[in-house]
């Protein structure tokens, strides 16, 4: 994983870019995200926070600070599981497909993949072929991870 202060140096840049600010709570939540290689719920960061920082947090305030970080692009949240995980492009500075997620279905560690935009129009043709219209292109894959699935052999 990259240097967590170059990450958040460049989730910084890009706030200020969009006008917004990355305050020190908000930096505290994302760099919670950006320690654990596990999606997270608004309350396993209130105690992450409380752990790391000794900053006690409502969840509603959790819940404002995740939304304002999702709205910028630097966290995703799992649908499915109802938790965040940090987007693995923050400090990237080329473009990007559609981003989709391997879910551990073990040890819960996730990992953020590109999917070739022409596979979820594809997809979404298909999806109207049937009289429904997609929602969402996010996708996230039910898997198992390779040392998982090491232990499991």
């Amino acid at each position: 994983m990259q240097d967590i202060n170059k990450i958040l140096d460049a989730a910084e840049a890009s706030c200020s870019a969009s006008g917004a600010r990355l305050t020190d709570k908000r930096k505290q939540v994302l760099s919670c995200l950006l320690q654990s290689q596990k999606a997270q719920s608004a309350y396993d960061l209130i105690q992450g926070v409380k752990e790391n920082y000794g900053a006690t947090m409502q969840p509603t305030t959790m819940y404002r600070i995740l939304d304002f970080l999702e709205s910028e692009n630097l966290i995703h949240k799992l649908q499915l599981a109802n938790k965040y995980i940090y987007c693995s492009h923050i400090s990237c500075d080329h473009s990007h497909e559609v981003p989709q997620f391997l879910i551990c279905n073990s040890c819960d560690r996730v990992v953020e993949i590109d999917v070739n935009s022409e596979l979820i129009k594809s997809l979404t043709r298909t999806v109207e072929q049937v009289g429904y219209t997609l929602v969402s292109p996010q996708l996230e894959l039910d898997c198992l991870c390779a040392d998982c699935a090491a232990h499991a052999a």
